[in-house]
């Protein structure tokens, strides 16, 4: 009985401390398309206001890494219990990370803003990127709610993807500044905001990896596993 006691605290207690990092994915979620609509249109309060709740989403990352950690210590979780609370610091880590580039990006979008003349099509230039990231953060956060193994494992070929995608904006990017010297300011502006997208697209696939982790109890970081990709459509 006092097994069992104990058992459906610590489900408790874990259970209690997922739903607080999902509700940290929520913010640095919103903290990333409110940053990409400030890029956009040059809203400065609403850049203000992304960086300001960078504060609230480091105070959450302290606060979750001692629940943890003294949920390691009075529980004394072992296999898959333990593998879970790892995994969690992890992703616990990743999304301050989030956090942190999407302060870049609003911070990014003021000076760009503030300046006047934008000299290249910024946004345009980052759209599909921005999309594809947003969309890949969501499903990780997704995964990691729902424990879904075969999601997070489709996840990591998509960070591929983005990594393409930002190499073929840092050629176009380098072209204009070759060729017109006024938009180098614009055109570092927009490959400084591309390189957080792509970095957001990292975080977003290590969740992803940590979902697998506990799933299967595999760490699949810096391997190339089998990667399921979903069915292309016949022209």
């Amino acid at each position: 009985m006092i097994g069992e006691h104990s058992s459906k605290q610590y489900d408790h207690e874990l259970e209690t401390i997922r739903s607080k990092v999902l509700l940290m994915g929520g913010i640095v979620e919103t903290q990333f398309l409110d940053a990409m609509t400030c890029f956009r249109i040059g809203n400065l309060e609403r850049a203000d206001r992304v960086i300001a709740e960078d504060d609230e989403v480091n105070q959450l990352e302290v606060a979750l890494d001692d629940a943890c950690s003294h949920l390691i210590v009075r529980r004394q979780p072992t296999a898959n219990d333990l593998r879970t609370v790892m995994a969690t610091i992890k992703v616990i880590t990743d999304l301050e990370r989030i956090g942190d580039e999407a302060a870049k990006i609003a911070r990014t979008s003021k000076n760009l803003h503030g300046r006047g003349a934008v000299g290249v099509n910024h946004y345009e230039m980052v759209r599909t990127i921005a999309t594809a990231t947003s969309d890949m953060l969501h499903d990780a956060l997704d995964a990691f709610a729902r424990l879904d193994g075969k999601q997070a494992l489709q996840l990591i070929a998509q960070d591929a993807v983005i990594d393409h995608e930002f190499r073929s904006i840092m050629r176009n990017l380098i072209t204009f500044m070759m060729e017109d010297p006024r938009t180098i300011s614009s055109a570092l502006d927009t490959l400084w905001v591309a390189k957080a997208i792509e970095r957001i697209g990292d975080h977003a696939k290590n969740i992803a990896e940590y979902v697998i982790y506990v799933v299967e109890g595999k760490d699949i970081r810096h391997t190339k596993p089998a990667l399921t990709i979903p069915d292309q459509p016949v022209p």
